[in-house]
C-alpha cells in the first residue's frame, strides 16, 4: 500500500459531481485498482440513520439533511487510504468543499446535463430533488443546478469529462 501512496501522493480522494455521474462505480474501481478502502457517504448515511436519504429529506427536510451530511463527512473515521464517493450537493454547502480540499484531492466527475438527465431517467424514486421531473423538464433542472454548483464543483484539484473517465486514467491524473 505505501507504494500506491507514493503513486498519488495523497491518502483520501473524494469523488464529487452531480447524481448519476458515476462517483459510486468509478470509486469502486479506482480503490480496487490502487489498495484503497472505498467509502460511499451516502450508503454510510443511511446505515447510520436507519432510512433512505429519499426519506430522510422527506420526514426532516433538506436543511436538515445537508446539517447532518455535512456533519459525517467531517466526522467520519477515515482511513489513512480511501476513495470517498460523496453525495452530488454536498460539496455546495457550509464549508465542506474546502474541507475536503484540505485533507485530500477532490476529483469532479463533470457530464453534460443531458448525460446525467439520461443517466437518471429512471432513479428518480431514488433521488428526492428529481421524482417529478421528466424529459425535457429534468434536463432543464439539472441545467440549472449544475450552473449553481459549478461554482463549488470547480474549486476541485481535478475536473474530470466523466464520458471517457476510468480507474486507469483517474490513477494517471492522480500522478501529476
Amino acid at each position: 500500500m505505501e507504494e500506491n501512496k507514493n503513486k498519488t501522493g495523497h491518502g483520501l480522494i473524494f469523488l464529487i459531481g452531480f447524481m448519476g455521474s458515476g462517483k459510486t462505480t468509478l470509486g469502486r474501481k479506482l480503490a480496487s485498482r490502487l489498495g484503497y478502502m472505498f467509502m460511499d457517504l451516502d450508503h454510510i448515511f443511511e446505515a447510520q440513520e436507519g432510512m433512505t436519504i429519499a426519506e430522510y429529506f422527506a420526514k426532516y427536510g433538506e436543511d436538515a439533511f445537508r446539517q447532518k451530511e455535512s456533519e459525517l463527512l467531517k466526522g467520519q473515521p477515515y482511513p489513512e487510504h480511501a476513495i470517498i464517493s460523496t453525495g452530488g450537493g454536498l460539496p455546495c454547502f457550509f464549508d465542506n468543499m474546502d474541507w475536503m480540499n484540505a485533507h485530500g484531492k477532490t476529483i469532479y466527475i463533470k457530464l453534460t446535463p443531458k448525460t446525467l438527465a439520461d443517466r437518471l431517467e429512471n432513479e428518480k424514486d431514488q433521488r428526492p430533488l428529481l421524482r417529478e421531473r421528466h424529459g425535457e423538464a429534468l434536463v432543464q433542472f439539472i441545467t440549472e443546478k449544475l450552473e449553481e454548483r459549478e461554482i463549488f464543483y470547480g474549486k476541485a484539484n481535478i475536473i474530470a469529462n466523466g464520458l471517457s473517465l476510468t480507474a486507469e486514467r483517474v490513477e494517471e491524473m492522480l500522478r501529476y
